[in-house]
């Protein structure tokens, strides 16, 4: 048996980083004596921050750069440095990069500009340099890019130029813009957030973000991972890495570009909600990644997981001097799924007898203007000692006392408890103060309640993530053969849907139960076929002609004797005339009325970057104007299923209301799954619906009662990169 290698392979994989985010040396090539240039930014902001190995400038015209002895070429260097960073014009990048390769470098961090991202000849150039890289085995950051740092003490490397080193602390971030990597650094340095890594990716070439989130999976010193998104390279990849990373430690996405798509045309409801951006969230979603509307709200909850404790559950207690923001924060609470949580009686009694008589001892606990730091402070630890509260939210309006008062009662009131607090010092006078006075606490603060409840929701989500059941993606015993002959068929015929009676077959070929049905050809055929599966009846075109058969009055529902369904068959043989005599030949669907069921829609689109996107929701006419759906990327997991139907804002209708019984939820998540399964099996699949599955509390009954599927020849291929 041959031996297995893959965990060798991955370790070495993971230390082919070490020289870009560990190096021991570096070579500047490109190091300028201008004072302006981004060379001699680089090569000053590594000797300026300290960096613990030796650096070498490469410069042909300059004996020494920033008082350090430079090289005219890296071949002249004394030893092979760990890292190089390219900083020359591109016309010589490629020359400088093989020097480097000759040399022995193992990493490079190309800043230099004007390769794809110029279009023309600069993507051949890229292309040429990616084959360098190749050649010599060695990894790179770039082109185009702002460089990289790593703050830890073993190595205090700012090899990019942006003037600041931030502070030490558990943040690794990655940036697809440089610009919004400068713009980071800066807020993080402002305010005092940690950062362990920084790399500024550029074109990503060669080093992506999922060799940094597999990287940043195993590095002690990283707690939370950060990411400035603007496209996926590889998504399915991405999703692999992602899970098992959630599992030990946050990632927190900005995703750029949410207003980009959505305008193509789609023949099926499904392939009309499902937009790029909608694809993003459903991976991001199924991989425990949680995505940030701006870089504030992604620090807001990187602050936060770089310094409270996780909550054990989502109770959470509210203290203030203010009655409005102690309710601004609790709505916010309640939309992120927080439980304002009553307190105890014990607490409420211990909160009144250190409180004035005008104060709130409920919660929100509303301690009024003249509270004193004794009482927030003593308030404070009565709150985190109740059993019933998982976390606190402690809000200040200067009003009578000065923020570092009140941010230090909050400090010392939380001593020596494991649940996260959150501080809201709800002013500018003050403010650098009071939040220095929690610098080395493990609390939070934030300037606006809003803030402080949304960064307490991401660790909320990122607890029940990190508890959330080993998932499994099911596999079923079903008839695929039979689905390559119906799909072969249509291809054969020249044909870019099913009809609708290939498409039942379809489904039972695949264990999704159809409600019962049969084809008839005449108003004869259509009368018995309707007395033998039982009235009523429902009729309706085979032809797949009719995309919208609704809108289209192409359906007649509730058909209760055989003069129902005569007068029916007349009806829709008029319509069909008008279709062609191919869809006459085609014939009526009969099929037996299911009534009462709630309306369910399962189905599936293809996105080019991330394959067949599975969607869920609330079904029937109305699917496209309520927009209440969920969508994952297949392969869609058990777990994933269960999450997709609860997390529709219509939930409480499928588990029952008003004292009516809930549908089968096991049975209608089995659908979503077997569709995932379907779609995965059979990629010349691009877009179906089965709209509506009927859902009801008996299983035996739930069942499909229309289905649609468009079909190309041409297999997905390389177009999931």
């Amino acid at each position: 048996m041959p031996e297995d290698t893959s965990d060798a392979n991955a370790m070495s994989s993971r230390r082919s980083l070490d020289p870009i985010l560990r190096p021991r040396s570096i070579a500047v090539v490109g190091a300028s004596r201008r004072p302006d240039s981004i060379g001699n930014a680089i090569l000053r902001h590594l000797i300026e921050g300290g960096f613990t190995g030796p650096v070498f400038p490469v410069n042909p015209s300059a004996d020494s750069v920033a008082a350090v002895p430079a090289f005219p070429s890296v071949k002249n260097l004394p030893v092979a440095p760990d890292l190089a960073f390219i900083v020359v014009p591109k016309e010589h990048a490629l020359d400088a990069v093989r020097e480097c390769g000759e040399k022995g470098v193992r990493g490079l961090v190309v800043i230099t500009a004007g390769f794809r991202e110029v279009g023309g000849e600069g993507v051949e150039l890229e292309k040429r340099l990616a084959g360098l890289i190749r050649e010599f085995g060695m990894r790179m950051v770039g082109p185009n890019c702002m460089g990289v740092l790593n703050t830890s003490p073993s190595v205090a490397m700012n090899g990019t130029f942006a003037p600041y080193m931030p502070p030490v602390g558990p943040i690794a971030f990655m940036s697809q813009s440089g610009a919004m990597g400068m713009t980071i650094l800066d807020y993080a340095s402002e305010y005092g957030i940690g950062i362990s890594q920084f790399v500024s990716v550029g074109n990503k070439t060669d080093v992506s973000g999922n060799a940094l989130t597999e990287y940043w999976r195993d590095d002690d010193e990283v707690g939370v991972i950060l990411m400035y998104l603007e496209s996926f390279g590889s998504p399915r990849s991405f999703v692999s890495l992602a899970r098992e990373t959630t599992r030990r430690k946050p990632i927190l996405v900005v995703k750029a570009g949410r207003s980009e798509a959505g305008a193509k045309a789609a023949s099926s409801h499904t392939g009309a909600l499902a937009q790029v951006d909608i694809a993003t969230d459903a991976l991001l979603a199924q991989c425990g990644v949680q995505r940030a509307d701006s870089v504030e709200e992604l620090f807001d909850a990187a602050l936060a997981f770089s310094k409270a404790p996780l909550p054990r559950g989502n109770r959470v207690a509210i203290l203030t001097n203010a009655g409005g923001p102690g309710i601004i924060i609790a709505d916010a609470c309640e939309a992120r799924g927080l439980d304002v949580a009553p307190l105890s009686p014990e607490s409420r009694e211990r909160l009144g007898a250190i409180l004035p008589a005008e104060a709130s001892v409920s919660n929100p606990v509303d301690m009024i203007a003249s509270a004193t730091p004794a009482q927030v402070e003593e308030a404070t630890r009565i709150i985190l000692a109740d059993e019933g509260i998982d976390a606190l939210i402690a809000s200040y309006v200067p009003l009578a006392l000065e923020a570092p008062l009140v941010a230090r009662a909050i400090r010392d009131g939380a001593e020596g408890s494991d649940k996260p607090v959150m501080a809201v010092l709800m002013s500018k006078r003050g403010l650098p103060q009071g939040m220095a006075e929690l610098t080395e606490s493990p609390i939070p603060a934030y300037r606006f309640p809003e803030s402080a409840a949304r960064a307490l929701g991401a660790m909320w989500n990122q607890r029940r993530w990190q508890e959330r059941p080993e998932e499994v993606v099911r596999t079923f015993d079903v008839d695929s053969g039979r689905v390559d002959d119906l799909i072969r068929e249509a291809l054969r015929e020249g044909r870019d849907r099913l009809t609708l009676i290939e498409g039942f077959e379809v489904l039972e070929a695949y264990g999704i139960p159809v409600a019962p049905w049969a084809v008839a050809h005449s108003a004869d055929e259509a009368a018995a076929a309707a007395e033998n599966m039982g009235w009523p009846v429902v009729l309706k075109p085979v032809s797949a002609s009719i995309l919208h058969k609704t809108e289209a009055g192409a359906v007649r529902l509730d058909l209760e004797s055989q003069d129902d369904v005569r007068e029916a068959c007349e009806f829709l043989e008029g319509l069909l005339a008008q279709e062609g005599p191919e869809a006459c030949a085609e014939g009526i669907l009969v099929q037996r009325m299911l009534e009462s069921g709630r309306e369910t829609i399962v189905g599936m689109t293809w996105e080019p970057r991330f394959g067949p996107i599975v969607m869920v929701g609330l079904g029937g006419v109305y699917v496209e104007v309520l927009k209440d759906v969920a969508f994952r990327v297949q392969p869609v997991s058990n777990e994933d299923a269960r999450e997709m139907i609860a997390s529709l804002r219509g939930y409480r209708i499928l588990e029952g209301v008003r004292g009516e019984p809930g549908v089968d939820l096991d049975l209608l998540a089995e659908v979503v799954e077997r569709t995932s399964q379907l779609v995965g099996d059979h990629p010349e699949i691009r877009e179906m619906d089965i709209n509506p599955f009927l859902a009801f509390p008996e299983r035996e009954k739930c069942a499909a009662v229309d289905a649609r599927f468009r079909i190309s020849p041409d297999g997905p291929g390389d177009e999931v990169a």
